[in-house]
């Protein structure tokens, strides 16, 4: 293994934020340092975003849970410290972003095909290995990002999860300049959204219940905002209707809310995942206007390298804020009551 510091310089232990119990208070302390196996990298981590996946995955709300002790945290960006064996792509001091995909196999037909996110033998960041909620974390070499000297770590970190997740999902149902894109939740993902949306040239409809949230969409350049404590479907009628409805908020109602609002041959696109994990939409309606429902899971690495390079070009602005990782289950209950206004990141430096 080759490294920046030298052997009586290495740290044996790290800070990091450690899940113990489902549901329970996010234990932050000192822990092993991990060392990079064959094919896999260290990364001094700078920068790691909270997404509500972290959340669930801290709580085992899914059906699947993560194995405990578990270090969450997918939206990891920092400096390689240590290089593992056969690793020759990268070099110690390259900044890279550790993605929710933290590996796939790259042999079955949807890697070959371009869909490594539905690989059916993945790895995936804070939930099947651990991820970025600490001073350090081990990424597969051939699935970190490269993060563009344009890009900020600060922002870099809710790109590589909000970001891409949104601007995939979009690009996923094939956007046309003259068509519109409602984006319903102006949070840590769908502000983005909304400006992808612009992105592809369409007209931006952005839909929210709180004030802030409208207020921030307005200042992002939405050309219609829709107080969704109103009738939604007919609020967006009168803005034309929407062709795809990109819906960040893990509602079953809200998802349904958006599917009455789509123009014939509209495009429900779905890419948060209710605890529940059941929706009931109307055939008729469905049928009849030719709409489809579309999921969307997160974006492929050259997805995630669009989205980069966007932000380097200046198309996109991310709102966060920083907080420290003492403070994790504080920031919980801060995105748990909806109050933040888009992202929070930990700031690691």
């Amino acid at each position: 293994m080759r490294s920046t510091t030298t052997p009586k310089d290495q740290e044996i232990t790290m800070k990091a934020a450690v899940v113990d119990t489902f549901g329970g208070a996010l234990r932050v302390g000192q822990v092993d340092r991990p060392e990079p196996g064959p094919g896999q990298v260290l990364v001094r981590i700078e920068s790691s975003g909270l997404c509500h996946t972290d959340i669930h995955a801290a709580h085992g709300d899914w059906p699947v849970k993560p194995t405990l002790p578990l270090i969450p945290g997918h939206e990891g960006v920092g400096r390689v410290e240590t290089l593992g064996e056969g690793v020759t792509t990268l070099e110690p001091g390259d900044r890279v972003a550790l993605p929710w995909l933290a590996h796939a196999c790259g042999h079955c037909r949807y890697c070959v095909g371009g869909h490594e996110t539905y690989c059916q033998s993945p790895q995936y960041m804070g939930y099947t290995m651990n991820g970025g909620y600490a001073e350090y974390a081990v990424g597969y070499a051939s699935h970190v990002v490269r993060v563009p000297d344009a890009v900020s770590s600060l922002d870099a970190a809710p790109l590589t999860c909000a970001g891409v997740t949104t601007y995939a999902a979009l690009k996923s149902v094939a956007p046309q300049p003259t068509e519109s894109v409602m984006v319903v939740g102006i949070g840590g993902l769908g502000h983005l959204g909304l400006q992808y949306g612009s992105v592809f040239g369409c007209r931006t409809i952005a839909v929210d219940v709180d004030d802030d949230k409208l207020a921030l969409a307005e200042e992002l350049g939405a050309d219609h905002v829709v107080d969704a404590r109103g009738d939604l479907a007919a609020q967006v009628a009168e803005a034309g209707g929407a062709d795809i409805a990109l819906v960040t908020v893990p509602s079953p109602a809200v998802m349904a809310s958006a599917h009455a609002a789509l123009n014939p041959r509209g495009r429900l696109v779905l890419v948060g995942l209710p605890a529940d994990n059941s929706l009931t939409l109307p055939v008729f309606e469905t049928v009849l206007s030719g709409i489809s429902v579309h999921g969307s899971l997160v974006g492929t690495r050259n997805d995630l390298a669009e989205t980069f390079q966007l932000h380097a070009m200046g198309r996109t602005r991310v709102i966060a804020q920083t907080r420290r990782l003492e403070d994790v289950n504080e920031c919980f209950e801060e995105v748990l009551s909806g109050k933040v206004p888009a992202r929070l990141v930990f700031d690691m430096t």
